[in-house]
């Protein structure tokens, strides 16, 4: 289990602990939300598998990450972090002020958090895991050698353990990659002549659609090593989801609003 220290600014005194996969677009949901509202925060990035029961035992009730450790209170699920750090940090706000406004940027982040969240990782997953060479070494980076060795030997019972918990199949995948452009083609359809979802700036309904689509984007700006070579099968699928205008903009939210925090690493 890896720490990082997020010393991108002060903030006041408050234990803020993320913990997180860090390929996890839900997880990238929460970690830009605290990079946007600058707060000082630790990260602890967890092994696929073990993540389970970690967050089981932190929360009580949840089996997955994001979980964040607010000055003590443990919360899980992104939508309910993102609403305990906008009214604990409301500038700069991801909420609108307008009431019309605000309920059309939850509806939208729940729309895309259901529509396309499971959606676009079982559809990334399905291609990732046949490829234990390119998907091992993103689960365990910085991890303890042993831990790494651990892993990388029982990788294939993850796999299938992945697969049945995620429902990852070939008929499931190919149903998701539907659904995944569903939803690009409503966030296409959403977008205003300003360039945002909702009102005058960006919110969360931008946050959380550019976020949970980056696995077809692979932006910069993401904050850690990401697939250095998309495998071949899911090579056109990505392509054509990056090269529409939905794709163009999810690349330009990161380069305008992604704010990139300076972080020291250690391991624990």
């Amino acid at each position: 289990m890896r720490e990082t220290i997020d010393t991108a600014t002060a903030t006041a005194s408050c234990r803020v602990r993320l913990w997180q996969l860090e390929l996890s677009h839900f997880n990238e949901k929460v970690r830009w939300t605290l990079d946007y509202k600058r707060v000082n925060h630790r990260r602890r990035s967890l092994l696929p598998g073990a993540h389970a029961l970690i967050t089981r035992r932190l929360t009580g009730d949840v089996d997955t990450t994001p979980v964040l450790d607010l000055d003590g209170r443990m919360i899980g699920d992104s939508t309910r972090i993102i609403a305990a750090l906008e009214a604990r940090w409301p500038e700069p706000p991801l909420y609108p002020l307008d009431p019309v406004e605000r309920r059309r940027a939850l509806e939208l982040e729940d729309f895309f958090d259901e529509q396309l969240g499971p959606h676009i990782r079982r559809a990334v997953y399905e291609v990732l895991l046949e490829r234990p060479d390119i998907v091992e070494p993103l689960f365990t980076r910085g991890q303890p050698p042993v831990a790494r060795g651990l892993f990388s030997a029982g990788f294939p019972i993850l796999s299938r353990a992945m697969r049945r918990v995620l429902n990852i199949n070939p008929a499931a995948a190919a149903e998701s990659r539907a659904a995944t452009v569903v939803a690009m083609d409503r966030l296409e359809a959403e977008l205003q002549p300003n360039g945002y979802l909702v009102g005058d700036g960006f919110s969360v309904a931008d946050l959380t659609a550019a976020s949970l689509f980056y696995p077809a984007v692979l932006p910069p700006q993401f904050p850690y090593p990401l697939v250095a070579e998309v495998p071949e099968r899911g090579r056109e699928f990505i392509a054509d989801l990056a090269q529409r205008p939905g794709g163009r903009w999810v690349a330009d939210m990161y380069a305008r609003h992604r704010v990139a925090a300076g972080v020291t690493r250690r391991v624990l």
